[in-house]
């Protein structure tokens, strides 16, 4: 490892198409059990609370008929691809009922809201700087998102890499601002622990010695408080030199889990209820198979992998939230390289692809996918 981490301080559209299940075989890895930079949006971002904002009735049917669907630009023939034809993607949350998720795309800004058989709805767009790997690159639901409709989101400014909130009718507020941007390692994440507090990961920038140093916000896991009316508070750090930012998800038992990539290894991370992180990473990839997104399961973590063009699944213990066996693969070579990962309540896996960046994209990229989730054991059931 070239760094050490320290402790510092789921609108619905009915779901019409079965998922996939997918096979899984071994994967070699190792065990080791300041605001200055805040300037405004131009041109000013818009929101569409359309047919895409605020739950459908479910007995509305989306399709006249169940007829299969024939190959061809932007249909895909795998009853497991939910949409097609976006440009390349970013953040990936599922909606409360599980029948539908918003995924970002991050060059463009866009937040689109996606399910089985309906095209997909732009619900939002945000300037952003998409050059190099920055942008859209995460978006998260209020934890009270059925009252207050809020979105939160990890985007890249023309000064700064930042998270800001995103409501219908209005222009997004910032939340936190002047995370230091770089020519790469802009990538970031966000993940809500509880109603008032939501944790950000953010990534190095580039700088990894910056990583490591408390009064700079880049390469790091943070816990921020939601701001109160006329109140800007500081965030604490949680976790200290992140490389390259993947992704930070929490399992049902309220553990943290982050992925992020450095020049010798990729890594999974874990941080307790109690703000533990334990001796080390929970688990390595020396192979560096490019660690993204991540989803929480009671018995095992999903994570996407780019370079690597799978999903692996790592099994995990629920009580102690201990790794208890070598990830295998899933999906392998199936959809490309992938990105986002986000579970759903009916225990489903979805997971977008990020061809038209680093890979040779088909007619159909990039899509979103909806797969089975891990069972427990280490596989797909």
């Amino acid at each position: 490892m070239t760094r050490g981490t320290r402790w510092t301080g789921s609108w619905g559209v009915r779901a019409a198409a079965a998922a996939l299940a997918v096979g899984a075989l071994a994967v070699p890895s190792c065990a080791r059990f300041d605001d200055s930079a805040s300037s405004p949006f131009t041109p000013e971002p818009t929101f569409d609370p359309g047919p895409g904002v605020g739950p459908q009735d479910p007995t509305e049917t989306t399709t006249p008929s169940a007829s299969p669907k024939l190959p061809g630009p932007c249909v895909d023939p795998d009853p497991a691809v939910i949409a097609t034809c976006l440009d390349v993607t970013g953040g990936l949350v599922t909606m409360p009922d599980g029948n539908s998720a918003l995924v970002t795309e991050r060059r463009t800004g866009r937040i689109l809201q996606v399910a089985p058989d309906t095209e997909p709805v732009e619900v939002a767009t945000i300037p952003v700087d998409g050059s190099g790997d920055g942008g859209l690159l995460d978006v998260a639901l209020s934890p009270t998102f059925a009252e207050d409709r809020l979105f939160y989101a990890y985007i890249t400014t023309a000064s700064d890499n930042r998270v800001v909130r995103i409501a219908a009718g209005d222009t997004p507020k910032d939340v936190l601002t002047g995370i230091p941007r770089g020519a790469t390692g802009n990538a970031g994440a966000l993940e809500f622990v509880s109603p008032t507090e939501i944790a950000v990961l953010t990534g190095d920038a580039g700088n990894a010695s910056a990583a490591n140093d408390p009064n700079v916000l880049s390469g790091k896991l943070l816990k921020l408080p939601l701001p109160a009316p006329g109140a800007a508070p500081a965030p604490s750090v949680m976790l200290s030199g992140i490389g390259t930012a993947g992704d930070v998800c929490r399992d049902p038992n309220g553990n943290l889990w982050v992925t992020d990539r450095t020049p010798l290894e990729d890594r999974l991370q874990r941080v307790g209820v109690d703000g533990s992180t334990g001796t080390g990473p929970a688990w390595t990839w020396p192979e560096r198979p490019g660690v993204a997104g991540c989803a929480a399961a009671p018995d095992g973590i999903a994570i996407s992998l780019t370079d690597a063009k799978a999903v692996a699944v790592v099994t995990t213990d629920p009580g102690t939230g201990a790794v208890t066996a070598a990830p295998v693969l899933a999906a392998e070579d199936r959809y490309g390289m992938l990105r986002g990962a986000a579970s759903s309540p009916d225990g489903l896996l979805w997971v977008s692809t990020v061809n038209k960046s680093g890979a040779e994209p088909g007619p159909n990229d990039d899509r979103v996918v909806r797969i089975q989730f891990p069972a427990g054991g280490g596989g797909f059931d």
